[in-house]
């Protein structure tokens, strides 16, 4: 267990979780596995940048951080992700929607099942 290196000073628990259940999330890297991924071979690719998921729980490690286990439905992988990891798609600030104009709507769409307009380019 003295191997463990925690990389940031921050304790994320002593606020409250930055995303929600069901909050729809983008990956901000790659993520392979590193050996807890049952099934897949240690340094396969388990999440690309830009995949698209649920929160669907939220645990802690090492009573420091919030780890988030987000579903990407279109892979079918369900993968535990840190907080930097992850970018919200459901509760961006309001000057990121004004900044992305028309795309904002396509951005609402993203993940959600539903057709991308064609002339709407996210």
């Amino acid at each position: 267990m003295a191997d463990i290196v925690r990389d940031d000073d921050v304790i994320e628990v002593a606020d409250p979780p930055r995303f929600a259940f069901g909050e729809r999330v983008i990956a901000r890297s790659v993520v392979r596995n590193d050996g807890t991924y049952r099934g897949k071979d240690i340094g396969e690719v388990l999440v690309n940048k830009g995949d698209i998921g649920y929160v669907v729980s939220i645990n802690t490690f090492l009573q420091q951080f919030y780890i988030y286990a987000v579903d990407f439905v279109e892979t079918g992988h369900r993968v535990g992700m840190r907080a930097k990891e992850l970018c919200t798609l459901d509760h961006l600030p309001e000057e990121v929607l004004a900044q992305l104009g028309e795309r904002a709507t396509a951005l609402a769409d993203l993940g959600s099942g539903k057709p991308l307009d064609s002339g709407a380019t996210p």
